[in-house]
Order: structure tokens, then sequence, then C-alpha cells
């Protein structure tokens, strides 16, 4: 699986860390052949570290995860900011976090663009995610991770802190070890 080990330390570093509640990664079938069982291998091993592959949209040739933290999501998205927006946007005002995945997943398939606010469940600041939504994308400070409206020193910080989760992840898969392994050790 040396394919998915590289393809997480590259997309998913700071969600594998711990200093982030969410990565979203689109991996294809012509990446790692026999996708669905590779995801549900890793979802099996890396649950017992607190993290989840949940598969947001799947077609024939690729699928769309949240590789996640459920403990840092579920806190995440209790906060009053990102709540008050995932109700303006439909989501259950009660919901648990599967019921707020689930919500996700149904936006994903049924909009005909990709729905903003799953920055939120990725851990951008609410403030970025609305200017974002408002300026439709445009006029951002700052283009990284996510594009930035406001606190950029702040921003650039965060960008520099998930660089260094990426470098070191593939670094260490790149001298060998597994995704697994590294999380375990």
């Amino acid at each position: 699986m040396r394919e998915m080990d590289q393809l997480l330390a590259l997309h998913c570093a700071p969600t594998l860390l711990g200093i982030k509640p969410a990565n979203l990664i689109r991996l294809s079938s012509e990446q790692i052949p026999r996708l669905t069982a590779a995801i549900c291998e890793y979802d099996r091993l890396l649950s017992a570290k607190g993290i989840r592959l949940e598969m947001l949209c799947r077609c024939s040739t690729s699928a769309l995860l949240l590789v996640h933290s459920p403990a840092q999501l579920q806190a995440l998205l209790r906060r009053p900011p990102q709540r008050r927006m995932l109700l303006q946007a439909g989501y259950p005002p009660s919901g648990s976090l599967s019921e707020q995945l689930a919500h996700l997943q149904k936006r994903i398939r049924s909009c005909s663009a990709f729905p903003h606010e799953v920055g939120l469940f990725l851990g951008y600041p609410p403030s970025d995610v609305e200017a974002f939504q408002r300026c439709q994308g445009k006029g951002c400070i700052l283009c990284g991770y996510w594009k930035v409206y406001s606190d950029e020193e702040r921003a650039r910080h965060t960008f520099q802190r998930y660089d260094d989760c990426r470098d070191y992840l593939c670094r260490r898969v790149a001298a060998g070890a597994s995704i697994p392994q590294l999380l375990f050790a």
C-alpha cells in the first residue's frame, strides 16, 4: 500500500498528526488498485488512533474521502460560529457528527457547485469561509491551504505548521515507513 501511504502523507499529514480536524483527498482507482478495500483497511487500522476515513462520494474511477478525527471535528462543529453557518446551510440543528457528515455527503451529491461550508469541516476560520462565499473566491489577501481574507499572520503560521507535518510524514514514508507504523510508533 505504498501509494496509499504516500498520498495520505502528502494530502492528510496535519490531520494524521493531530493538528487539524480533517483533510479531503480524492483517490483514484488508477492510483490505488482495489480502492474500496484499501480505504476500508486504512479506516480499520487508523481508527484505533482516532482517525477515520469517510467516503463522501464515489464514482467508478475515484472516491472523495474525508480523513478526520471524529473527536476534534465534533468539537469544532459545535462552536457557535460553525454551528450557525451549518444551520444556515440546512444542516440538522442538533445533529450528531454522523448526521452532519451524512448531510455533507448529500450536499456534495446534490449541489451543482461544491458546497463551500466544507471549509468548516476542514478547520478553516469561519470568517474566511463566509468571506469566500460572499466574495465568490475573489479578493483574498493570501492563498494557501484556503483563501484567507483576515488574520494573514495567523494563516501563514498555520500554513507553515501544515507544511512541516507534510514534509515530516513524506520524508518518513519515503524512507520506508507506512502511515500505520508511524502513527503507532
